[in-house]
């Protein structure tokens, strides 16, 4: 039964426990977008400390993505995943022990926290690489998309469950930082779990396709998606979802648990927004696709910015949330599609390390400005940086899809 939702048809069954791994590693990740600054804030720091920290994360996966992509290859993507699934857990553990800033820096780049509404882990590449190869042509972009949905699905449920600290204040009389502690030790434990459920990834078979490879007839396509892609995060690193709550707590004195739940409608409107991408796709293709979703969900976010009210600020960002995401299974798909099946790891990861990167400078800026009191600024210079890239994007490869 669970079989027959998740996999559209024509798709091996194999990779059942990597779309229900995404589906835990989201919700896990979904709360945690939310509590970081305020774990950070209650623990003394201040707003470009939380800024530092987000930075930390997304550069650490950056390294640890390009890692992938340059010496990946010589093992199995099984192996790398069960060591990621391992990592996942002691982040968690690590980061409920630990208080001070310098020890917690460390954890953060070294770890798999994501201060972020999409998955810029290690996980990622390896992931694609295996979702590309147990489907073709449109059950491809299928594919993608439900493993795009389950993701914003799931993060969705777990903004929601950022609420959970409040009720256990209440409910077993611990402190506020106690049980923002307890939803740390909670992602250790699914990142336990995800390493039980990856061991039953099935290994590869390298005499029934080719092993992974370098880059290599692929590299000039990979390179100039991946500079265009590093735009896109860097702005995307000026409001990463803990900035974005950052941001709704300082300016509107949003509660933890109306911010949870915010972000919860906002992840479900992007869920939502991943069934009709391959849909879209299929009609207009998938460059279009990405590009005229993507330019009125950041007139929105710019919108946002200046919106004298709370309701006004949340509808904005809740519209941009129903459009905003749209691009991601399409851009998965493109990219997978644009390169040969033994470059796809090696491509997944060189189109994701610079995103890494480049979102990984951004958020300390986003919090020096807020620190600065310059509110506005990071969500209009994202928008501003969003819109061109998509226009670049549009130039660059609307004629390079038709003759794929």
């Amino acid at each position: 039964m669970i079989q027959r939702l998740l996999l559209p048809s024509a798709v091996a069954p194999s990779v059942l426990p990597i779309l229900i791994g995404r589906a835990l590693r989201a919700f896990s990740d979904g709360y945690v977008a939310v509590l970081l600054p305020a774990y950070l804030l209650a623990l003394g720091f201040d707003t470009w400390q939380v800024g530092v920290l987000a930075t930390s994360t997304l550069l650490g996966s950056a390294v640890a993505t390009l890692a992938v992509g340059a010496w990946g290859y010589r093992f199995s993507d099984r192996r790398l995943l069960l060591g990621a699934s391992l990592l996942m857990a002691a982040t968690g553990f690590a980061f409920a022990i630990e208080s001070s800033f310098w020890p917690l820096l460390l954890i953060a780049f070294f770890g798999t926290l994501n201060p972020s509404s999409g998955d810029v882990s290690l996980f990622l590449p390896l992931e694609h690489a295996r979702l590309a190869e147990a489907a073709h042509d449109q059950a491809r972009t299928a594919l993608f998309a439900r493993y795009s949905l389950l993701g914003a699905l799931f993060a969705a449920l777990g903004a929601l469950s950022a609420g959970l600290p409040d009720h256990l204040v209440r409910i077993i009389a611990v402190s506020q930082l106690d049980a923002l502690r307890m939803m740390f030790v909670l992602y250790g434990l699914v990142g336990f779990t995800v390493w039980l459920l990856y061991r039953n990834v099935p290994q590869p078979h390298f005499e029934e396709r080719k092993p992974p490879q370098q880059l290599g007839a692929s590299k000039h396509v990979v390179f100039k998606l991946a500079t265009l892609f590093s735009l896109d995060a860097f702005a995307g690193g000026l409001v990463v979802n803990s900035l974005l709550a950052l941001w709704l707590f300082k300016r509107f004195d949003l509660s933890l648990t109306a911010a949870g739940s915010f972000f919860f409608w906002a992840g479900l409107l992007t869920a939502l927004s991943q069934l009709a991408a391959p849909r879209l796709a299929k009609r207009i293709g998938l460059i279009n696709t990405m590009v005229f979703t993507h330019i009125p969900a950041n007139l929105c976010l710019i919108g946002a910015a200046f919106a004298p009210r709370l309701e006004i600020a949340l509808g904005l960002l809740l519209l941009r949330s129903l459009l905003s995401q749209m691009d991601v299974p399409t851009r998965s798909a493109f990219v997978m599609a644009a390169v040969t099946p033994e470059e796809r790891t090696a491509a997944a990861s060189f189109t994701l390390v610079p995103r890494s990167l480049a979102s990984s400078l951004s958020p300390a800026l986003g919090g020096a400005l807020f620190a600065a009191g310059f509110f506005a600024a990071p969500l209009v210079s994202c928008g501003i940086l969003k819109i061109a890239y998509d226009l670049m994007l549009w130039t660059a490869f609307r004629k390079f899809e038709e003759k794929t």
